[in-house]
């Protein structure tokens, strides 16, 4: 059954777009009717308007999915497909369940795909930012073994706990992130508006200032005077650097240079580890070889000087080597995860164990990040409270002169 775009009115007047199913555009037009809505424009997506389709939404983020849809999707294809339901009437049913036009569009167009006689993992290639290389390599190997309803199962376990993990991260930097910029509000306050007002006071007396009070003055005419100065040379550093970041050469030496460093880098590594032992313990299981799998593993890398260390391990596993000692030789992936997947290789069940690895540097990671992010913020507060402390001691200090001339 065909698919058709359309464009209508609601019985608001608020302009409706979405995708119907359909034998011919006369049905779409009658289905919208009798919602009550007025039919503006109904076109069938047929082959060559999906191909273009295809290159907008590989071109625009609007033929992307989310960490969570992704995740979403994946478990209820998985839930709908090992009840017996046939994929062409499961990837209807989820994009009725979709609840976003852009999700709907894609799922429908992967169903048509299919009803074509294509395979699953071939439809979803036709949307590459939605379902990545890793994604379509899972599903493929899950079609060709037999067992699409187990893989996709796994595929989903391992997409929710990535979006649990990023969204946990991400809500334990909201604490610091507001109290250094509020920080940086409240030190810019006192340097513009309560250290000027200071100066004030003590000017035209004649009185010998103390070092506090005289460096407070410096700093507070150097941000009236220059602040402007060191916005625009930030701006300019910003841009410069973001330009410079599109060469591979500069991007590469930077992305080393941050992979080696103390504290950064060791989060950095950590969490490049956890994805790449998560990425190849779902290929592995899903019968992916393991060299195929270290080759489509390289796009969840962000960091290209790691990308380049597991492409190099990738060539040495290609000539026979063994992947633990590929990556040792490396330097960048954690000693942990070297040897518990050198206690795979040697037990012969390495897909089980780069799963427990993926497990252990998830856990790490998140324990790292809590454990920096709790003491970051005491950190920050300590530093605007010396701050402030420091503002007060320079304006008290020459007060407290000023008494000690009068009383004698």
């Amino acid at each position: 059954m065909p698919a058709f775009e359309y464009r209508s009115l609601d019985h608001k007047g608020k302009v409706r777009k979405g995708v119907l199913e359909a034998d011919s555009a006369r049905l779409v037009r009658q289905q919208l009717r009798e919602k009550g809505w007025v039919p503006l424009e109904v076109d069938e997506s047929d082959d060559k308007k999906g191909a273009g389709s295809s290159v907008m939404a590989g071109m625009s983020s609007r033929g992307k999915l989310s960490g969570a849809e992704q995740a979403l999707i994946t478990r209820q294809l998985a839930t709908l497909i090992r009840s017996g339901l046939p994929i062409e009437h499961a990837l209807s049913a989820v994009a009725r369940q979709a609840g976003k036009d852009r999700v709907e569009r894609i799922l429908l167009a992967v169903r048509a795909k299919v009803l074509e006689g294509h395979s699953l993992a071939r439809s979803l290639g036709e949307f590459p930012r939605a379902f990545p290389e890793m994604y379509q390599a899972t599903v493929a190997a899950g079609e060709s073994s037999g067992h699409l309803e187990q893989v996709l199962d796994q595929m989903a376990e391992y997409l929710e706990t990535r979006n649990d993990t990023g969204r946990s991260i991400t809500q334990a930097m909201v604490y610091p992130i507001f109290i250094i910029v509020f920080s940086g509000l409240v030190i810019t306050f006192l340097m513009t508006y309560v250290v000027p007002k200071m100066v004030a006071v003590f000017e035209g007396r004649g009185q010998t200032l103390p070092l506090l009070t005289r460096i407070m003055i410096s700093v507070s005419e150097f941000f009236q005077n220059w602040i402007w100065l060191v916005a625009l040379v930030s701006v300019i550093a910003v841009v410069g650097f973001s330009r410079a970041m599109r060469e591979p050469a500069f991007k590469l030496r930077v992305h080393a240079r941050l992979a080696s460093m103390p504290m950064v880098g060791t989060l950095l590594r950590a969490g490049e580890s956890a994805r790449l032992a998560s990425t190849l313990g779902i290929l592995g299981r899903s019968g992916v070889p393991l060299v195929e799998a270290l080759g489509i593993s390289e796009q969840v890398i962000a960091n290209l000087a790691i990308r380049e260390a597991l492409r190099h391990a990738a060539s040495r596993v290609r000539e026979g080597g063994s992947l633990s000692k590929a990556l040792d030789t490396s330097g960048y992936f954690p000693p942990m995860l070297v040897q518990m997947i050198a206690s795979g290789e040697a037990s012969g069940d390495l897909d089980q164990m780069l799963t427990r690895a993926a497990d252990y540097q998830e856990r790490d990671l998140n324990n790292t990040v809590t454990t920096m992010v709790g003491l970051l913020g005491p950190l920050m507060l300590l530093l605007m409270a010396g701050i402030v402390v420091m503002v007060v001691l320079a304006v008290v200090m020459p007060m407290l002169d000023m008494n000690a001339i009068f009383s004698r």
